[in-house]
């Protein structure tokens, strides 16, 4: 399909009307893109006249978006990141591709990045760049191909591959417990300090109540990753709820023991999510395919 030429209007006026939305000034949008304001005035004047509609008004010595404009500026900014994200691609690996992964901070270094020496023997053409994201994120709105997510594979616009359900111990130093007394029950452990981790605040709630104990509201110390969850509970300061992979190596040289009890499977798991419209990519097909090969599933097909 060939759209008109007005309706193809050049990058540099849309990163003027992007840069102008986001920074609420010319002078500011000018520093960033290093143009002088006269220019950005230039490069807006030249989009007006090109659209046909009006997008700033003057206030005093200010320009400022219309609303429409502005939402204008919201759906370009989307394209103009697609667009640097597909250059980087293209220029960066040019034959086999490029793949930008967001993942969890614990379970991407502990359960991923060790598999990934497999993945680049098989496949060297594709190159996986990784980031670390804890918190909730927009596809459209971030760079990102895919991500490691976890909970319920129930994204809007996603596809997900399940790879791993989670199971957690209750765990604690050595020394913590000698000086306490013996645990006689689940319900024991309440007279311990409990920590936290912040994106499962939940977690120990449901554990009791998964060892029939009602426990609502349990108090403790929060942190805001298992990496530093883990340390508090190495140096003594409570009882961590750990997955059994972290935990694993800690229990296996004595540094941390299990409290009580066996391995508790949690709901939710690890899911690989990714935009529905990024179903052919073939750096994702080919990390996707190989990663169904990690998982512990029977039935791995994405859902």
């Amino acid at each position: 399909m060939t759209l008109p030429r007005r309706l193809l209007p050049s990058i540099a006026s849309l990163r003027a009307l992007e840069a102008l939305d986001r920074l609420g000034s010319a002078t500011s949008a000018a520093m960033e893109l290093s143009q002088t304001q006269s220019a950005i005035s230039r490069q807006l004047k030249t989009l007006e006249d090109q659209l046909g509609v009006t997008l700033f008004l003057r206030q005093g010595r200010r320009l400022v978006l219309t609303p429409a404009a502005a939402d204008y500026a919201d759906k370009i900014r989307s394209a103009l990141r697609q667009i640097a994200q597909a250059s980087v691609k293209l220029t960066v690996n040019p034959v086999g591709g490029n793949l930008s992964l967001a993942i969890l901070p614990s379970f991407g270094m502990r359960w991923l990045v060790p598999r990934l020496a497999d993945f680049a023997r098989l496949h060297p053409e594709v190159t996986i760049n990784l980031s670390t994201r804890l918190k909730p994120f927009n596809f459209a709105l971030e760079p990102f191909d895919a991500a490691i997510h976890f909970g319920k594979s129930d994204w809007p616009g996603t596809h997900a591959l399940r790879l791993k359900t989670e199971a957690v111990l209750p765990v604690a130093s050595p020394d913590f417990l000698a000086s306490r007394p013996p645990l006689d029950s689940a319900r024991d452990l309440l007279r311990l300090p409990l920590l936290h981790i912040e994106t499962r605040l939940e977690a120990w709630e449901a554990w009791f109540k998964g060892h029939g104990v009602d426990a609502a509201r349990v108090g403790g110390t929060v942190y805001d990753q298992f990496s530093t969850i883990t340390q508090a509970a190495l140096h003594g300061l409570g009882v961590a709820l750990l997955p059994d992979y972290l935990a694993e190596q800690d229990i296996a040289t004595g540094r941390l023991t299990c409290v009580w009890g066996q391995r508790t499977t949690v709901s939710g798991a690890y899911y690989l999510l990714w935009p529905v419209q990024r179903d052919r990519d073939p750096a994702l097909a080919t990390f996707r395919d190989w990663l169904a090969g990690q998982t512990e599933d029977e039935d791995p097909l994405p859902r």
